[in-house]
């Protein structure tokens, strides 16, 4: 199957997660999106548990070197979650990477705040907790986030995804409670293969999507 768009992918995962909440597994579920691509996935899921919708944002870390590679990601102000092996090939020292890192975290924060504004985090302590994602290629992102909210208390915590590569969906796993994941392509080399819309979301679309959810909370 693919997929029309994301908010198509959207629906279809609430579908599934919808089965979840019916028989009792879903208690007081809280969305989070990985912005920007995994809002709009996100929303839909939102709409689907009538649940409320937040992000949180993760940065995967590339060098200028190789800036389609990607070497880590970033996460609030947690320590990076580094590639070993991507570090190795580019002959990279965790020491030699402060300032791409001091640059990446910036630009995180200033995200947040153009996404959230003043308004705080939700609070994840003691809550059922679902991750969203456009898709997982490299999953350096997904598991840097999942690692983060691990650390913050969550009741459950579940990764939900349209698509995702079997290695990666299998060593994304151990991270979470549970995985969600519609489509593992034995060959995924990109996310956008599996949509016939992948426009890119702007930082204004995660807003107002933020803000539409928030004013009828």
């Amino acid at each position: 199957m693919s997929f029309r768009d994301r908010s198509h992918a959207g629906q279809e995962l609430a579908l599934r997660l919808i089965e979840w909440a019916g028989s009792g597994d879903l208690v007081d579920p809280l969305v989070l999106a990985l912005p920007n691509g995994g809002v709009p996935v996100a929303a839909e899921v939102a709409r689907g548990l009538h649940a409320p919708l937040d992000v949180l944002v993760a940065h995967e870390v590339s060098t200028p070197i190789r800036p389609e590679t990607a070497i880590g990601a970033i996460v609030g102000d947690d320590p990076p979650l580094y590639d070993r092996q991507s570090l190795a090939m580019m002959h990279l020292s965790e020491d030699r990477l402060g300032d791409v890192i001091a640059r990446e975290r910036t630009d995180l924060h200033r995200r947040e705040y153009v996404y959230r504004g003043r308004r705080p985090a939700p609070s994840v302590n003691g809550r059922t907790v679902v991750l969203v994602d456009d898709g997982l290629t490299t999953g350096l992102t997904a598991m840097a986030a999942l690692r983060f909210l691990r650390r913050h208390g969550p009741a459950r915590l579940l990764l939900a995804v349209p698509v995702g590569s079997p290695r990666t969906t299998a060593a994304v796993r151990p991270e979470c409670d549970d995985l969600v994941c519609l489509e593992q392509p034995p060959s995924l080399h990109a996310v956008g293969e599996w949509y016939e819309d992948f426009g890119q979301v702007s930082d204004a679309q995660v807003a107002d999507t933020l803000q539409a959810f928030h004013a009828t909370a």
